[in-house]
């Protein structure tokens, strides 16, 4: 297949697999997206996946990136924090959850951090659609649940070394869906960090 051909043919994929490939044209010589890569054509965004190289790589591309080289997962902790305005600082690489193992992987869009929930946890996102992309990204109340879960913090001090910003959090918090998916963990530490930050928000 010559590369006119193979770009019409997956000219409306933001992001293609050597498996979507293989499903249109199972006789594709793989040899011939190294020799692409080589020419400035497409971009290995990390093994089995790419892109081509004239992508736009604005902060909602890179979060579809995300979801899409790492199944199932949403963008959450510091990379939603961001999102929302309630931390102050930049952030860079993107960091989501995911029911997998954790993983890290060194693109050249970037670190694309993915960290470990259980199943039953796996929830609680909302659809972001924008500039015909859409994403998957952590609702306030289930970004709060994710940081307590896996950043650990335990006092009101750990809460305020995260540098959250109150006046943008306080009105996108539900205090009744977080209570209704806290009760999902069923964990009376999870119980007592969430207190602590309730203490930590309404101080």
């Amino acid at each position: 297949m010559r590369y006119i051909e193979f770009k019409e043919v997956f000219k409306n994929r933001i992001v293609f697999s050597l498996n979507d490939i293989k499903k249109t044209e199972p006789e594709f010589n793989r040899k011939q997206l190294v020799a692409w890569q080589k020419a400035g054509y497409i971009i290995k965004i990390r093994n089995g996946y790419y892109c081509f190289s004239d992508v736009d790589k604005s902060e909602l591309m890179m979060f579809y990136f995300a979801n899409r080289i790492y199944k199932p997962s949403y963008i959450s902790l510091h990379s939603a924090l961001s999102y929302y305005n309630l931390i102050p600082e930049a952030v860079f690489g993107i960091t989501s959850v995911s029911t997998q193992k954790t993983n890290v992987f060194h693109t050249p869009f970037g670190r694309f951090e993915y960290k470990n929930i259980k199943p039953s946890l796996f929830f609680g996102y909302r659809l972001l659609t924008k500039e015909n992309l859409t994403v998957k990204i952590a609702e306030p109340e289930k970004l709060i649940l994710d940081c307590c879960y896996l950043m650990k913090p335990e006092t009101v001090s750990d809460f305020e070394s995260l540098r959250l910003n109150r006046e943008e959090l306080i009105p996108l918090i539900g205090t009744e869906k977080l209570e209704e998916w806290l009760s999902v963990y069923h964990s009376k530490v999870m119980n007592r960090r969430i207190s602590t930050f309730k203490s930590f928000l309404y101080a």
